[in-house]
């Protein structure tokens, strides 16, 4: 039943953010998620072959404490899927080395963290549409997003993402709105797929 395979996906995802693992351990243990669970977003015929996921190396230049402005906004993404339209209320704005990033609440029953961005690296070795650094929807939290009390948080770009929609055409996602565009490089986190 595929929504009780979707829920199972989602633990696996939250479980392994959450564990107290490295970065090389956590990438192994992506790959193994990503190759062999029938909710990956690799499509299936390609599961068989599939090697591994690529990655810039590990960047300890990426890893930074910043600040988070208060801000407000929404903005209303179109997903171009049966989601339709998705609003995110803005967070804060993250005063980061790279630029400034705006830190999205998602606006729907539960509600969660949301953070994309596009960076000089996007079409250039990383995935053109840009990259995820949490989606606490999808269980992507504790590791490249975390807080740290009071308006500062604790972010590392090796664990940028790319959106499922960069795998297979089949699915499409929320990309990077134009303020959580930098033209910075950053250097970091996962490549393409192919």
């Amino acid at each position: 039943m595929q929504a009780l395979e979707l829920t199972d996906y989602r633990a696996a995802v939250a479980r392994m953010y959450l564990s107290d693992t490295s970065l090389e351990e956590f990438r192994a243990e992506r790959d193994k998620i990503f190759g062999t669970h029938p909710q990956s977003a690799i499509p299936a015929a390609e599961r068989s072959s599939f090697s591994g996921l690529r990655y810039f190396p590990p960047n300890p230049d990426v890893i930074v404490e910043a600040e988070v402005r208060p801000a407000n906004g929404e903005i209303d993404i179109d997903t171009g899927g049966p989601d339709g339209v998705v609003r995110y209320h803005r967070a804060g704005i993250i005063e980061t080395p790279f630029g400034e990033l705006s830190l999205w609440w998602i606006a729907a029953y539960g509600g969660g963290l949301f953070l994309p961005v596009r960076d000089a690296t996007c079409g250039h070795g990383a995935y053109g549409g840009g990259r995820y650094l949490t989606d606490t929807v999808k269980g992507t939290f504790g590791r490249g997003l975390q807080t740290l009390g009071g308006s500062r948080v604790h972010l590392d770009f090796n664990y940028l993402y790319n959106p499922s929609c960069a795998y297979d055409d089949e699915w499409l996602c929320p990309l990077p709105p134009p303020e959580n565009r930098v033209t910075a490089a950053i250097a970091a986190g996962e490549l393409t797929y192919h």
